[in-house]
């Protein structure tokens, strides 16, 4: 195991080194944005889609509502550049709601991002999987399984450490960010040399019977799904290098600017050469066919969305760990989210977010269209509840807090009236997230109760009166006399004042019994040798009950009590299956026997 735990993840990292694999704004963009930057490849569709559920002339709305989405994506950019130097120690969402709307508020940012970082996941390698399917398709129909063999290869880059992921993403999101601008750059050519006439299914202007302002806001909402992971760096601050809230700010509003110019792009060209969603192809795979042709450069465009669109899944891999860090040290999460692995990285929390990805993978059965509006839902409660925030800090901070909130304003406005579409539209497809977030507030409020707890109990009183013992009695669990049994009765009188040798007889072995006490009294004449009798082949609750009687009648005399377990060790590890696991059982259960404390004797065998 540890071979293999070298061969995948690579050497351990010195704890020193932590500053070296620190990210530069260039390695930023390819760790952070990728999740961002692939929305395009879906979020014109998702805006299309809507609406060509009414006509295919209503797709001329697409070009306002893209302007809406931009009009978000700017107040967003803006307002995560503040939280990210209000707050240079990361966190973004769940640190502002929580130290400026309170505790509750802060929890249901940080839920919600939680499970909207594995639905980035799903869906980001759903939407991969589509494009390569859209490339070959002879691979249509196993969707699922293409999905979960990628969360797994991501999975495992990411354990590697932030270096060799960010080295690793450089190609496929550069690569995309050069053939996109490519493809927008010979599309608008195209169209301003009059080389391709408008297409268009409706001019702008055109009244399409049986357009409802519903229809519009359900299109907005889906088209909004495009900003997803800008928050992404927000949390992620502590990642880069020296100046870090100057370079995380600086990362943020480049990824901002090729987003904004990559979704207005796309969707003008898909506008103008009327392009129609279909079963099977993606609406990018078609604008890329209607500019290059069916040509190299097409499947280059197919090749680079699909790549970007897998490692996209990586942004909630960098997300995620942190903010389960800042969970953890608040201590709303088990406290193993703030350990580093080996590769200085938040293991437990990448683990956790693989495994929970695979799980919606195979509940939505690798369906982005049905992944969209729960993804919608998780990130636009966090942006609501940071925006708000901020509009608090400077109202507290700042005599001209209005000035500084505009960005914050309108971009809360926004994100609450997408919340509220959701609600009135959406509400058949995002009722399982109002199901899990009241069961994750109690999981957090349950976990900071028993740390809580924990910590009161542990904490050590001036006052307090400190109990004291007179003596160790040590029980030592024999079955036959070996050389590990003796080996543990040996260590017992170095360490007990009062040793007991206890041995569980089945009733069907009564000759061996005898024959076990015999050879136990010849050996050690001076120790005393118990016989407990079990009716029903079993040693573990006739253990227990022997334990509670000695231990009990050891607290009269104050003598603490000992069980030793004694065990041998094979000499290779695979040999362990060979064996019964007894003694591990054992130690389960004494160890929720209070007053006992419970050891083992180890025998390692030699060959």
């Amino acid at each position: 195991m540890d071979y293999l735990k070298r061969l995948f993840i690579g050497k351990p990292l010195k704890s020193t080194d932590n500053d070296e694999h620190k990210l530069s704004r260039f390695a930023a963009l390819a760790l952070l944005s990728s999740d961002a930057l692939s929305s395009i490849a879906y979020g014109t569709e998702q805006i299309v889609v809507v609406l060509v559920t009414l006509s295919a002339a209503a797709i001329w709305y697409s070009l306002p509502i893209a302007a809406f989405v931009i009009i978000l994506l700017i107040s967003l950019t803006l307002s995560y550049r503040q939280i990210i130097h209000a707050y240079p120690h990361g966190g973004g969402a769940y640190v502002v709601s929580s130290e400026n709307l309170g505790k509750n508020a802060g929890l249901v940012a940080g839920g919600s991002l939680l499970v909207d970082y594995m639905l980035t996941v799903a869906v980001s390698v759903s939407a991969g999987a589509e494009a390569i399917i859209s490339a070959v398709p002879a691979l249509y129909g196993h969707q699922v399984a293409i999905s979960i063999v990628i969360v797994l290869l991501i999975m495992l880059m990411n354990l590697r450490g932030l270096r060799e992921s960010a080295s690793f993403l450089m190609f496929p999101v550069y690569s995309f960010i050069a053939v996109i601008t490519l493809l927008i750059a010979t599309g608008l050519f195209k169209i301003i040399t009059g080389a391709v006439p408008l297409h268009a299914t409706a001019i702008p202007g055109t009244v399409v019977p049986g357009i409802t302002i519903a229809l519009i806001l359900r299109a907005f909402s889906s088209g909004s799904s495009s900003l997803t992971g800008v928050e992404a760096i927000s949390n992620a601050v502590p990642f880069f290098k020296k100046p870090r809230a100057k370079n995380a700010a600086g990362t943020l509003t480049l990824m901002a600017a090729i987003l904004g110019f990559f979704f207005v792009g796309i969707t003008f060209i898909n506008y103008w050469y009327g392009i129609v969603p279909q079963n099977e192809v993606t609406v990018l795979a078609q604008i890329g066919k209607a500019v290059f042709g069916q040509n190299l450069l097409y499947y280059v465009l197919q090749f680079t969305t699909a790549l970007i669109l897998a490692v996209a899944a990586n942004t909630g891999f960098s997300a995620f760990p942190v903010l389960a860090y800042n969970l953890a040290k608040d201590k709303f999460m088990p406290h193993m989210y703030m350990d580093r692995g080996d590769r200085l990285g938040y293991s437990n929390g990448i683990l956790t977010l693989a495994a929970g990805s695979v799980v919606l993978l195979l509940i939505f059965q690798g369906s982005t269209e049905r992944l969209i509006p729960l993804y919608s839902i998780g990130v636009f409660i966090p942006f609501a509840l940071s925006q708000t925030g901020m509009v608090l800090k400077w109202r507290k901070e700042t005599k001209k807090w209005l000035s500084k909130s505009i960005a914050n304003i309108v971009g809360a406005l926004i994100s609450y009236g997408i919340i509220v579409i959701l609600f009135m539209y959406r509400l058949g497809d995002i009722w399982p997230f109002f199901i899990i977030m009241p069961v994750l507030i109690f999981v957090f409020y349950s976990i900071h109760a028993h740390y809580k707890n924990v910590a009161e109990q542990l904490r050590v009183e001036e006052t307090a009166e400190q109990q004291k013992f007179y003596g160790n009695t040590v029980i030592v669990l024999v079955g036959n006399a070996t050389q590990a049994n003796v080996g543990a009765v040996n260590y017992a009188r170095s360490i007990g004042d009062y040793v007991v040798a206890m041995h569980v007889s089945l009733d069907e072995n009564k000759e061996k019994e005898q024959e076990i006490e015999t050879e136990f009294k010849k050996h050690f004449p001076d120790i005393r040798f118990s016989v407990v009798h079990s009716s029903y082949r079993s040693i573990t609750n006739p253990i227990l009950r022997y334990v509670d009687i000695v231990s009990k009648n050891s607290a009269k005399r104050k003598y603490t009590t000992t069980v030793l377990i004694p065990q041998f060790v094979p000499n290779r590890r695979w040999q362990n299956i060979l064996h019964n696991q007894t003694s591990l059982r054992l130690r389960l259960k004494l160890s929720w026997r209070e007053n006992i404390v419970v050891a083992t004797y180890s025998y390692h065998l030699k060959k």
